[in-house]
C-alpha cells in the first residue's frame, strides 16, 4: 500500500506546482539566511581565535555556510522543475533526473538535521577549547615585546572588559601566572628579589589582577593589587566582602555567549529542515502524480501521487534486498576475477619424448 496516496486533477496539480515553486524560492532565502548565520558565527569565532585552543569550533560555521550554498542551489533547481511542470513538454526533459534529484534531497535533509544537532551538542567541545586556549593566552599577557604575542595583552583586556569577566575560571587564575612583564620590574628592589626567589620557577607572582578585571559599577575604587591582604586596605576583608572585580570567569562568559548563539541558530536550522522536508514531500507528490497520468495526451485526466510506492516496512525490505543483491554481485565478480587470475597463473606441463 502506497504511503500518503493522494488523488489529483489538473487544477490540483497546477496549484501544487505553483505552491512548490513559491516554497522553493522561500527556501532559497532561507538558504541565504543559513549562509549568513554561518558567516557571522565564523567572524565571531575568528575575533577570539587567539583564546581558543584549536580550529574544531569552526566546524559548525563551515557546515552552515556549506548548507546555505547547497540549499540555494537545490531549491533554485527545484523551483525551475516546478515551473516547467506546468508545461508537459518542458517537464518531459526533467523526468529522468527527478528520482536521483529526490535521493540527493533526502541526503541533503539528513545533513541539515545533523548540522542542527551539532549546534546543540557543541558545548562540551567548545568548553574544552576555551579552557585550554584562555589558559595559554593568559601566559602570554606579559609578552608585549615578543613578536607574534605583543597583541595578547590588548586581546585579553578587551575580552575581560567586553564580557565583564576575569581570568579563565575566575580572578584567582591571575595569581598563578606572571602577568607583569620583567621590563616593568625593579630587580634592585628587595621585594621583587624575594618574590622571584620564593618561586621555584623564578616567576614574579602577585595576588593582583590586570585593570580590565575591575568592575566600574563598584562604588569603591578598584582593588587590583594585594587582593588577599586585608591590612593593605582600609575596612577590607577579601573573604567576606563582595570584591569590586568581575566574579565570572571568561571561559564561562564566552561559553554562554557562543552556546546561546549556536542554540538559536540550531532552532532556526530545524525550522529550515522542516520546511525543506515539506518541499521534498510536495515535489515527490508532484513527480508521481505527473508520472501516473494514464493518458499523457489528456492533461485534464485524474492521477494519483504518493510519497512511497509501498509502505515503510516494504520499502525498507526491498532496499535491504537490493543492497544484498549488489553485495552478492560484487562478490561474484571478485571470485570470477580471482579464478581467472589463478588459471592465467598456471603453466601448462610440457612432456618431452626422447
Amino acid at each position: 500500500m502506497a504511503l500518503l496516496k493522494v488523488k489529483f486533477n489538473q487544477k490540483k496539480r497546477v496549484k501544487l506546482a505553483q505552491g512548490l515553486w513559491l516554497m522553493n524560492w522561500f527556501s532559497v532565502f532561507a538558504g541565504i539566511t543559513v549562509f549568513s548565520m554561518g558567516l557571522f558565527l565564523k567572524i565571531e569565532l575568528r575575533k577570539r581565535s587567539e583564546v581558543m585552543d584549536n580550529a574544531e569550533s569552526h566546524f559548525v560555521p563551515n557546515s552552515l555556510i556549506l548548507m546555505g550554498i547547497l540549499s540555494c542551489a537545490f531549491n533554485g533547481f527545484a523551483g525551475k522543475i516546478c515551473y516547467d511542470s506546468l508545461d508537459p513538454t518542458k517537464f518531459a526533459k526533467w523526468k529522468p533526473l527527478l528520482k536521483p534529484y529526490l535521493a540527493l534531497c533526502f541526503l541533503f535533509n539528513i545533513l541539515i538535521f545533523f548540522v542542527a544537532l551539532i549546534c546543540f551538542l557543541m558545548r562540551g567541545s567548545l568548553e574544552s577549547t576555551l579552557a585550554h586556549g584562555l589558559k595559554n593566552s593568559m601566559k602570554f599577557y606579559r609578552d608585549t615585546d615578543t613578536p607574534g604575542r605583543c597583541f595578547m595583552k590588548k586581546t585579553i583586556d578587551m575580552l575581560q572588559i567586553e564580557f565583564k569577566c576575569c581570568g579563565n575560571n575566575g580572578f584567582r587564575d591571575w595569581f598563578e601566572i606572571q602577568w607583569i612583564s620583567n621590563r616593568y620590574l625593579d630587580f634592585s628592589s628587595k621585594e621583587v628579589k624575594d618574590r622571584i626567589k620564593s618561586n621555584v620557577d623564578g616567576r614574579y607572582l602577585v595576588d593582583g589582577v590586570p585593570f580590565s578585571c575591575c568592575n566600574p559599577s563598584s562604588p569603591r575604587p578598584c582593588i587590583q593589587y594585594q587582593i588577599t591582604n586585608n591590612s593593605a586596605h582600609y575596612s577590607y576583608d577579601y573573604q567576606t566582602e563582595e570584591l569590586n572585580l568581575w566574579g565570572r570567569g571568561c571561559r564561562e562568559a564566552l561559553l554562554h555567549y557562543y552556546t546561546s548563539m549556536m542554540s538559536s541558530m540550531g532552532a532556526v536550522i530545524l525550522l529550515v529542515w522542516l520546511f525543506e522536508m515539506s518541499v521534498m514531500v510536495g515535489l515527490r507528490l508532484l513527480h508521481t502524480s505527473l508520472e501516473s497520468i494514464a493518458n499523457p495526451e489528456d492533461p485534464e485526466c485524474e492521477s494519483e501521487g504518493w510519497v512511497l510506492e509501498n509502505s515503510l516496512k516494504d520499502t525498507f525490505k526491498s532496499t535491504l534486498e537490493s543492497l544484498k543483491k549488489i553485495g552478492k554481485f560484487n562478490q561474484v565478480e571478485a571470485d570470477a576475477e580471482g579464478a581467472q587470475g589463478e588459471e592465467g597463473g598456471k603453466t601448462p606441463a610440457i612432456t618431452t619424448v626422447s
